[in-house]
């Protein structure tokens, strides 16, 4: 079964998400510039965790979460984006998020790197960010309804899941397939199981800062109409 997201039934920004177009719009303007470039561009930005430690190394845990190895990638993590990242955004306010959504993707890195950092194996993609958004959207909105698209074997419908659910279920198979990919000791299918999963957490747990919910100790209450 394959679920896609399209957007959230329960809640609409109150602004317009300017931050959440601009990623979406450099994460696209990089990807030109990759099928322009090819594989050069993708050897030198594309974050290599063995070669992590260099200073052009370093540099490549920013760039390479603006990239994308193919149009089903880019497409799928920028519609999982859209699915989430307006309502995010709209609870921390546009700067804030930007910072969040950086040092998510950062902290994906990390988990990576931490797990295989003898790795020569290319890692590229928004997807580490983006779990750090939906981690802060499951601990701000659980139960609001993500209008979603299932999939289910030759079978396609239209359903409201909770995001508690589909979110829970989402996280669940990145962490299973990540212990089996290091028990495996492969990268299996190229996926980078274990950034979604630092990601994530690192967005469960950041959430509250970025959202000033520390200090007011509540949550945010911006709900428009469904």
């Amino acid at each position: 079964m394959t679920a896609i997201p399209l957007t959230d039934e329960d809640r609409k920004p109150l602004r317009f998400p300017i931050a959440t177009a601009i990623i979406i719009a450099v994460n696209f303007i990089v990807f030109f510039v990759e099928l322009a470039e090819g594989s050069k561009f993708i050897e030198r930005w594309a974050l290599v965790p063995a070669h992590v430690a260099s200073p052009h190394g370093f540099a490549t845990i920013f760039t390479s979460m603006f990239m994308h190895a193919s149009w089903v990638h880019i497409i799928g993590n920028m519609v999982f984006f859209w699915a989430f990242g307006p309502e995010v955004e709209d609870a921390m306010g546009s700067w804030r998020y930007l910072i969040f959504y950086l040092l998510g993707g950062v902290a994906a890195s990390i988990a990576q790197i931490a797990v295989s950092p003898g790795s020569t194996i290319p890692n590229l993609g928004a997807s580490g960010a983006i779990a750090a958004v939906m981690g802060a959207f499951i601990v701000t909105y659980p139960t609001d309804r993500i209008k979603s698209i299932l999939v289910i074997f030759w079978f396609v419908m239209v359903r409201e899941i909770p995001a508690i659910v589909l979110i829970g279920i989402w996280f669940l198979l990145q962490l299973l397939s990540g212990i089996g990919s290091l028990v495996s000791q492969q990268n299996a299918g190229g996926v980078a199981y274990m950034a979604h999963v630092g990601g994530f957490l690192f967005g469960v747990i950041a959430a509250p800062i970025f959202e000033g919910r520390l200090s007011s100790g509540g949550y945010p209450s911006n709900r428009g109409p469904s």
